[in-house]
């Protein structure tokens, strides 16, 4: 019921996630990234534990492949959970249990990792791959985007998608991109959408958070 791709900017070390799924609000359960650490997806039957726990495996040093290790040979049920993970490195690895559900599938290679579960075609994570290599050289964002794309293109998921997400972090603590359809018809176009809203205005809101009295005001007094 879902379709993720991780990745890393090599230029600018940002790392994000994309998302799809039916289920609604499929990103604020599946996908977790940590500035200078890496990114990480929990789902099929979700526990969105795991994503967070990957993370901080990551933070203590532990390669992408070690991290998955980790929770598959300690967490209870791992048998229903899809997992992926790609660090700051770019290393990437990804762990689909035994009761994954329908047609199911990853692919990795170069800085990328997805994944997904109930697939119209077992080829959609490698058309995601793809359309995150052929747009190399626009910002991650847009990466993202084209990825999560090739994949609807390539079949999605087996019966129509509803929800969509997209996160990215960069050189601060918190997301400069966390951009969420928790429910729609074309989420993937409605993400698209968001995303080319907010990507002109993003260093800004992240100046404003660091240095607000050098920081735009957007036509608000300063003192608003």
């Amino acid at each position: 019921m879902t379709f993720s791709l991780l990745g890393v900017e090599a230029e600018t070390g940002r790392i994000g996630g994309v998302i799809s799924s039916s289920s609604p609000a499929v990103a604020a359960r599946c996908l977790a990234v940590r500035a200078g650490v890496g990114a990480a997806a929990s789902q099929n039957v979700t526990d969105p534990r795991l994503g967070p726990r990957l993370l901080d495996l990551l933070g203590a040093g532990l390669s992408p492949q070690e991290a998955i290790d980790e929770v598959v040979a300690s967490e209870p049920d791992v048998e229903y959970r899809q997992l992926a993970a790609v660090d700051r490195q770019g290393r990437t690895a990804a762990f689909s249990g035994a009761r994954t559900l329908g047609r199911h599938a990853s692919a990795d290679g170069d800085g990328a990792v997805a994944a997904g579960n109930l697939l119209a075609d077992t080829s959609v994570p490698a058309a995601m791959l793809d359309g995150f290599h052929a747009s190399s050289g626009t910002p991650l964002g847009d990466r993202l985007v084209a990825a999560l794309q090739a994949g609807l293109s390539a079949g999605g998921e087996d019966g129509p998608v509803r929800s969509a997400g997209l996160l990215v972090a960069d050189a601060v603590a918190w997301p400069v991109a966390d951009l969420r359809v928790d429910w729609a018809d074309d989420p993937v176009g409605e993400l698209a959408r968001l995303w080319r809203l907010w990507e002109p205005q993003m260093e800004d809101y992240v100046r404003r958070a660091l240095e607000p009295r050098a920081a735009p005001n957007f036509g608000v007094p300063a003192d608003e």
